[in-house]
Parts: structure tokens; C-alpha cells; sequence
């Protein structure tokens, strides 16, 4: 059952109808494959609400947004809870591995303790593993979120000045290190057909000319974009300086 995203009354109206046959509802908290979009918190908080009126199991899909946007993720941003949390290879420092977890009632019916069998070629592989305690050891340093929240706003601050300099309406979205722009007026970005207001086609122009300009942005205007701790000012003022002179470019 595909619902809109951030429209609790809808996802209200489904549950009133299939509730009782609803074994779960698995989401991506902050949207990231359709661009950047962030949840209201009135959804969030109201998906929680229904899942637990109508004992269905939340799962937050957080293989983007693990680590990325805080230590906790999306849902220690939000405070919410949810009963299972997937997450990618964040978690082994970007090497090929993924986890799950969660309450310790639905853990428990995995082997050994249960019946459901689960394994993976990859689990537990020792490269992996050190790469992730090693990526943990890095962001459980004081200041590591503050520092790449101020370089991603630094850049998304810098792509919208440099719109509207060229005249260019852009909306802009960023959390951690997470971002997201789109040629379009619509601000906020809430849903997929915000998202699909966009201007496509200047899209593509832009990404051609800054690809020309060195800079590889993700090559489809439906993803999200990454900041990391290893771009420098020096990287972002580049950028920014690419973006200007590729979206005078689409006047």
C-alpha cells in the first residue's frame, strides 16, 4: 500500500481501512530518492502514533541517512523509535556490509533464539568491521556534526545565493551532512510532486556544465547529494564558484 509522503491523513485513511492487515510500515525518514525531502514532524510523529494504535512494526529504512545526518540518524533527530532500523554500508566505513536491528521481542525471533534463519556472505567480515568502528571512533568526536552541518549549509547558503544572483529559482534543502537543490519555486520540497515541479531539463544542462567545470554532482536531480568532512572550505568555495558561473550559463 504506496502512500504520499509527509500526508499523515492519508496514511490515517489507510490505516482506518487496512489496518488490522498491515504487518508494517517501512520508510525512508528523510527522503533521499527523491530528492531531499524532510519529514514534518507532525508525520513522523503521527505515523509512530498509528503503528502503535494498530500494533503495526515501524521500520525505518536509514541506509541513507545512518550516520549521516546525526550519530543517531534520522530518528534520534526526531526522537522517535522505531522497531527496526536497516542500515547500509555506513555502518562498515563504506565497505560492502549492512545490518538490521531492533526491539528485542522482534530480534528474538532470529536464529539462534528463533526460527527465521539470516545470514549474509559479507556479516561480520573483519575488514569491514574495522573500517566501521573506525568510522564510529571518528564521528563520536565533539564538534564532528556541528562541523559538517556548518560545511553543508555553507554549500546549499552558496548555491541559493548564486541563483538568485542569476535569476535562477532554486530550493535548497540540507541536514548533517545531507543536501538537496532542485530548479524549482516550490519551498519547501514536501512530497514527489513537489519534487516533480522541477525543471528537469535545466537540470541537466547545470550538471553538464559543472561536470565541465570539475565538479561530478549526483547525475540524477532525484537524488539527494553528500557533504563530507573531507571537503575542505577551499572544496566548497569552489563549488560554489563552479555552480555561479554554470547557472549564468542557463539564462
Amino acid at each position: 500500500l504506496v502512500q504520499p509522503y509527509n500526508d499523515i491523513d492519508a496514511l490515517s485513511r489507510c490505516f482506518d481501512e487496512w489496518g488490522k492487515d498491515i504487518a508494517c510500515v517501512i520508510i525512508e525518514p528523510i527522503a533521499g530518492n527523491m530528492n531531499m525531502v524532510i519529514p514534518d514532524t507532525a508525520f513522523i510523529d503521527g505515523l509512530q502514533h498509528l503503528c502503535d494504535r494498530y500494533d503495526s512494526l515501524l521500520i525505518f529504512d536509514e541506509v541513507m541517512t545512518g550516520f549521516r545526518v546525526a550519530a543517531g540518524g534520522a530518528q534520534g533527530c526526531w526522537g522517535i523509535k522505531p522497531d527496526l532500523t536497516t542500515l547500509g554500508k555506513v555502518i562498515g566505513g563504506g565497505m560492502p556490509v549492512g545490518a538490521f536491528g531492533g526491539r528485542h521481542d522482534v530480534m528474538q525471533h532470529l536464529a539462534p533464539a528463533g526460527p527465521v534463519y539470516q545470514a549474509g556472505t559479507l556479516s561480520g567480515n573483519p575488514v569491514a568491521m574495522s573500517a566501521g568502528i573506525a568510522t564510529l571512533e571518528k564521528i563520536a568526536v565533539p564538534g564532528f556534526y556541528d562541523d559538517l552541518q556548518q560545511k553543508t549549509e555553507r554549500l546549499t547558503t552558496g548555491l541559493q545565493e548564486a541563483a538568485s544572483s542569476a535569476g535562477e529559482p532554486i530550493s535548497t534543502t540540507c541536514l548533517g551532512g545531507m543536501f538537496g537543490f532542485a530548479f524549482t519555486k516550490q519551498q519547501p520540497l514536501k512530497n514527489f510532486a513537489d519534487v516533480q515541479s522541477q525543471d528537469t531539463t535545466k537540470f541537466q544542462r547545470f550538471f553538464g556544465a559543472m561536470l565541465d567545470a570539475g565538479v561530478y554532482l549526483a547525475p540524477s536531480c532525484f537524488e539527494a547529494g553528500f557533504v563530507s568532512t573531507a571537503h575542505t572550505d577551499d572544496d566548497i568555495d569552489a563549488t560554489i564558484a563552479a555552480a555561479s558561473g554554470a547557472l549564468e550559463k542557463l539564462a
